[in-house]
């Protein structure tokens, strides 16, 4: 090819992305800024792994590129950037008149959408997990604890150091938490401002003993998989939509790049779906016989009871635990059984590659014959289409 050909093609933009890879937030939007290149580019990236805490590297203050797409996390790395001085969108929005234009997932939804998931499944006491000094944390805290003040009820909101585990005892750490469950009235919802507390807080209601979800339901936000799977129970949680931050910062900046001025207002993006698992699964109710039928349920559908193994345990009469457990959740304790077995398949069928046969085995179906009936009758599908449905709107 000749040199002439050569320099007739167009130049791609050169983008850098000082984006954090330690954190899902981060590497949502970086997907999302992929996603856009593959549909509008092609762009030469910039970028290494990081923290979110990291400055800005080194080679970008002598780098020639045309663009930057960067979470901001203090005035230092804002300045580091401005210095630079192109074109920059920042997707975190913590540094405050920085004078960046910003795209970021709207907080206070978030803590709205919180509050409704807790409030949906009966909770009238309330608790908001906060990190200290982090606006998006107390956007989405005042948030939650204005929709729930909407319904008539009061938030506790407890407050935590960002370094609170790491400065200090970790058993000083964990007492802490320990004490603010045990104050909260029970049954109670709880909020934690990202999935990061997730496992500090349930391991708080261990110590405290507040069964999860009965006494108290949590709901986290991000939707970081490995962290919601490894907590116990796996956790709740709300997926903020970061993937489409990153997707809509990568278009900001393609039009700055083209010399179109930024928007003068913040882009605020609503958050996405919440992914219900165990840690709110419950109805908050005040008859404790049936609280502990439903949570032996849960525990065991997947092993294959039946009702009589509930009534058993519960040490009652048959008609009397039907008849309680028929007030409280308007259906019969058989239905519970399925509903939960129903759901732990859901829950194989989005986060697992097992064949069908073994995750109606799993989940505490006869068959799987049987298990394809009941998707059919309850979510008019089929086991296989909902694995692939589940796994599309993921993406």
């Amino acid at each position: 090819m000749s040199a002439q050909a050569k320099n007739s093609r167009p130049r791609r933009p050169q983008v850098a992305l000082i984006v954090e890879t330690s954190l899902a937030s981060g590497r949502d939007i970086l997907s999302g800024v992929a996603r856009y290149v593959r549909e509008h580019g092609p762009w030469a990236i910039y970028h290494e792994p990081r923290s979110l805490e990291e400055m800005v590297p080194r080679w970008l203050k002598n780098w020639k590129g045309d663009g930057l797409i960067a979470r901001i996390q203090n005035r230092q790395i804002a300045k580091a950037v401005a210095a630079i001085g192109l074109p920059t969108v920042d997707v975190l929005g913590v540094v405050e008149g920085c004078g960046f234009p910003l795209v970021h997932v709207d907080d206070a939804a978030i803590g709205t959408s919180g509050a409704d998931h807790l409030l949906e499944r009966g909770f009238q006491s309330f608790g908001f997990l906060s990190i200290e000094g982090e606006n998006w944390s107390r956007f989405r805290g005042r948030a939650f604890a204005a929709r729930v003040a909407q319904r008539g009820f009061a938030c506790q909101t407890h407050e935590i150091a960002r370094r609170s585990a790491k400065s200090g005892s970790w058993e000083r750490y964990e007492a802490e938490l320990a004490r603010w469950i045990e104050r909260l009235a029970k049954p109670a919802g709880v909020m934690i401002a990202s999935d990061q507390l997730g496992t500090a807080l349930l391991e708080a209601c261990r110590r405290a003993g507040a069964s999860v979800p009965d006494d108290v339901g949590v709901i986290g936000v991000d939707n970081d998989e490995p962290l919601c799977l490894v907590s116990d129970p796996p956790l709740s949680s709300i997926w903020p939509n970061h993937a489409q931050v990153g997707y809509e910062a990568a278009k900001l900046l393609d039009t700055m790049l083209q010399g179109q001025p930024p928007p003068a207002a913040p882009v605020y993006l609503s958050p996405g779906k919440i992914v219900a698992r165990l840690s709110t699964n419950t109805l908050a109710v005040a008859d404790r016989l049936v609280a502990a039928a439903a949570r032996f349920i849960r525990e065991h559908a997947s092993d294959g009871i039946n009702v009589e193994d509930v009534v058993r345990d519960a040490a009652v009469c048959r008609s009397v635990l039907q008849r309680r457990f028929k007030d409280v959740f308007r259906r019969t304790i058989h239905d519970e059984i399925v509903t939960a077995r129903l759901g732990r398949a859901m829950e194989l069928l989005r986060d697992t590659d097992l064949p069908l046969a073994l995750i109606a085995t799993k989940s505490g179906f006869r068959h799987q014959e049987y298990m394809g009936a009941v998707f059919k009758q309850r979510l008019n599908t089929t086991p296989a289409r909902y694995r692939i449905d589940s796994r599309q709107d993921a993406v």
